[in-house]
């Protein structure tokens, strides 16, 4: 019975857990669904990096900003691209500005004023220009970690990522090892535009985040446009949804969603119709070849009355 009291009890304290990092994440404007919850919830425990992957826009790097002010944490963001290398991701030298230094004790020692060496002097703190991962690492007070589209990198990147990850040092040759102060909450987002490594997938939790239902979605539109009818609202996610089944180079993401529903508002529309949608589908579409194809398959729907955006769908 003791045993069985006490699995109980752990129960409800990890569900109580979970409710808790909902709410909270809720409370600065991010809905999110359990396992979201739950990841948040133990990358903040276990002090391990999440990897959260998907398609782009449906809010991987909206829920790191969330978590920033959920625990009340500076973010600190480090935009991944291709070619992206150690010196701007982690520290480089202000190579000016010791240039500078070097002239300036080189006349004084020339003029016969005593001058410090220039190995101990050029190469200090104040020399040092601080990237993102140095940024964290360094930080006095716990920090979110946002390491964004992980995927544009290449492995060599990616490695030298793990072992800054593993450690929460960064060793700087002509300075000495600089280890992390506090534990930041690291997250890693891709678009899934190539396979991350074994080691760094090892090496984090992991979360999938898709487009989420019609029934999601709505509440997250009018958590942001919360004057928006709940009909209308749902008519407007359903021809979102819509848009989405078709091949697009770029289907509308969730702040897209967000957006048009604002629109929508301001203009003071009742309805949508095919003509409304022509003239403000450039919102939530945003490539020329992805314009006539939504006009020609969607627009026709609305016009002969064959899209029912009544009905609930999941």
């Amino acid at each position: 019975m003791t045993a069985d009291r006490t699995r109980e009890s752990a129960a409800t304290a990890a569900g109580d857990a979970l409710k808790a990092s909902a709410e909270a994440l809720a409370a600065v404007g991010y809905l999110a669904d359990p396992s979201t919850a739950l990841v948040s919830h133990l990358a903040q425990e276990l002090g391990k990096p999440v990897l959260v992957e998907g398609p782009a826009g449906v809010g991987k790097t909206e829920l790191a900003k969330a978590i920033s002010r959920a625990t009340d944490r500076e973010l600190i963001r480090l935009q991944c691209y291709e070619g992206l290398d150690e010196a701007k991701a982690l520290y480089e030298w202000n190579y000016r500005k010791q240039l500078l230094r070097i002239q300036t004790e080189s006349s004084a020692g020339e003029s016969g004023v005593d001058s410090q060496s220039w190995d101990e002097d050029i190469f200090s703190e104040e020399f040092l220009l601080t990237r993102p991962l140095l940024a964290a690492i360094a930080a006095e007070s716990p920090v979110v970690l946002l390491v964004d589209e992980i995927d544009k990198t290449d492995q060599e990147f990616e490695a030298m990522l793990l072992e800054v990850l593993s450690e929460f040092q960064i060793s700087i040759p002509e300075l000495g090892v600089v280890e992390a102060r506090t534990q930041p909450i690291v997250v890693l987002t891709s678009n899934n535009s190539r396979e991350l490594t074994e080691a760094l997938k090892r090496r984090c939790l992991y979360l999938w985040l898709d487009y989420p239902s019609v029934e999601r979605e709505m509440e997250v539109v009018r958590l942001h446009a919360p004057e928006l009818d709940e009909e209308f609202g749902r008519r407007l996610v359903e021809v979102i949804h819509m848009v989405r089944e078709l091949d697009l180079k770029k289907p509308p993401s969730i702040a897209e969603s967000i957006d048009w529903a604002r629109a929508l508002l301001l203009l003071g529309a009742a309805d949508i119709d095919r003509a409304l949608f022509e003239q403000t589908m450039s919102i939530i579409v945003k490539h020329r070849s992805d314009l006539d194809l939504v006009a020609e398959r969607v627009g026709v729907q609305l016009d002969e009355g064959r899209l029912d955006l009544g009905a609930p769908r999941s």
